[in-house]
């Protein structure tokens, strides 16, 4: 990236970054290594944990076990971005994350089954430390909201995202299905260690705010956090030490109550939020008309994270995962969506603009409801190579494409436009909290495919996979048909 580093003749000679602050290189490197280590990693876990050379177990349990670990990561972004405001203060927030998430992918490297689920903890950890922080040093780059260069910096950001994500499964997901299980898993770590490094060299071209703690504990918070932490940390610990001595702990006690958990959470978050009495009636209903979004947005990231589990599994036993006759790892198909985000990503925000002039372009509500009905469709298609299979054939790679296709397309339309109306319908009391509140839809989504898992429910059954696509297809159907309410509960927000 060195080479992209020209001199501003505008700004006393000082390098830039595509025009950009400095730091913007090291919050990008440190995110594409992430998101390198991450995604490769997750693109192993489901195969992983089906290959008889793995763990060997069933798909129920392994979909259980990657929707659980998924919903970990973003329920754990909400103390992540509790820490970096109140404790530790952004920057050694992500450095700490880093080094946790690289401890994790090593131990994930080791070959015993009992340190696997300690590895995979210790990477949900650090990735829920890492979210929250380092997308608020990037905003400190800048000099404020309104600074025009804001929006251009989270986009080449966000480019970091899926570059990372792209290279990781084409890296990790070779070595790991082809060479060893655990030699991916290791560069995996060696992937988040390059990002430690350069991150802690580059951190002198960060802006000074992100070192400060904007709203420390006081001593007495701080004994009262730790009082209570070890509380019940004591608890969980004689729990399941009591279920192991009796012999009676299986990994469903794991499991279910993390479910269960990621399920009962964001409800009550929703709820603290919407009968707080300080909220002004405007802001009450706002967070009303919120609701219907939050509960779209699960049901949509409930179909579109089997994206990595549901369908990689499928494609394991029943795709022929092949192009003009050479064969390819399972794990690359996990490069599709982020391929195709990098390609479709500006031909959106230029379709939208194109039509915004024309004053045509489409409302939140719609382009929302558009995102529910072809994450539904996506799994209608699923449906065909379910047939397929069925019928004793392996179903062609280009399906498998086909359907990360339209769950792209779909992604486009709805992500971007969550995170908009989630920041334009937050109560100012709740401003800093409510993107925690959208990551929230993804725990719920997620644990509600794990949940669903436990329970026996072959998520790869053309029955369930029509049901799952009729509910998202409904939904969409659902808000577009009530827009009128929505948006008068959304108040001035457009």
């Amino acid at each position: 990236m060195a080479s992209s580093l020209t001199k501003d003749s505008a700004s006393s000679g000082e390098k830039t970054f595509f025009g950009h602050p400095r730091g913007l290189a090291t919050l990008f490197m440190t995110e594409m290594w992430e998101r390198f280590s991450y995604y490769g990693m997750r693109a192993l876990l489901p195969l992983y944990l089906i290959a008889p050379g793995g763990l060997d177990m069933n798909p129920a349990t392994a979909t259980a076990i990657y929707s659980v670990y998924l919903s970990l990561v973003y329920l754990l972004a909400m103390p992540g971005g509790w820490f970096g405001d109140r404790v530790w203060g952004p920057r050694k927030t992500v450095a700490i994350a880093g080094g946790v998430i690289m401890a994790g992918h090593l131990v994930l490297a080791l070959p015993w089954e009992g340190t696997f689920f300690a590895g995979l903890g210790l990477v949900a950890i650090g990735s829920g430390l890492l979210k929250s922080n380092i997308s608020t040093m990037v905003g400190h780059l800048y000099d404020g909201p309104d600074d025009p260069r804001r929006d251009g910096g989270f986009t080449i950001f966000y480019m970091g995202i899926n570059m990372g994500a792209f290279a990781a499964p084409l890296v990790i997901g070779t070595v790991g299905e082809n060479v060893n299980w655990h030699l991916g898993f290791a560069l995996a770590a060696v992937g988040m260690g390059l990002g430690v490094l350069q991150f802690l060299i580059g951190t002198r071209h960060l802006n000074e705010r992100s070192l400060i703690v904007p709203k420390p504990l006081s001593k007495d918070e701080r004994a009262s956090t730790l009082r209570k932490s070890m509380i019940w940390l004591g608890i969980a610990a004689v729990f399941y030490i009591g279920t192991v001595v009796t012999g009676v702990y299986t990994l469903n006690w794991l499991l279910v109550p993390i479910t269960i958990a990621g399920l009962v959470i964001p409800v009550m978050v929703l709820t603290r939020i919407k009968r707080d009495k300080e909220l002004s009636e405007a802001e009450q209903s706002k967070m009303s008309g919120y609701i219907w979004f939050f509960v779209a947005a699960a049901i949509f990231w409930m179909i579109y994270d089997q994206g990595g589990s549901t369908l990689a599994i499928f494609a394991e036993s029943s795709a022929d995962n092949s192009v003009f006759g050479w064969d390819f790892p399972v794990s690359w198909y996990q490069s599709v969506n982020p391929v195709l985000i990098m390609a479709l990503a500006p031909v959106f925000a230029a379709v939208w603009l194109a039509l915004n002039r024309r004053g045509k372009e489409p409302s939140t509500i719609v382009k929302f409801s558009s995102g529910l009905v072809l994450v539904g469709v996506s799994f209608f298609v699923f449906l065909m190579p379910l047939t397929i299979a069925g019928d004793g054939h392996k179903a062609a790679a280009m399906w498998m494409v086909a359907i990360y296709f339209i769950q792209t397309v779909a992604e486009l339309t709805l992500s971007p436009v969550g995170l908009s109306v989630t920041t334009k319908m937050a109560p100012a009391k709740y401003a800093s909290q409510m993107m925690g509140v959208w990551f929230l839809a993804v725990t719920a989504g997620d644990c509600t495919t794990g949940l669903l898992s436990l329970a026996g429910v072959g998520l790869n059954g053309t029955g369930v996979v029509a049901l799952e696509a009729t509910l998202a297809v409904g939904a969409g159907i659902a808000i577009f048909m009530y827009r009128n309410k929505v948006k008068k509960l959304m108040g001035d927000v457009h």
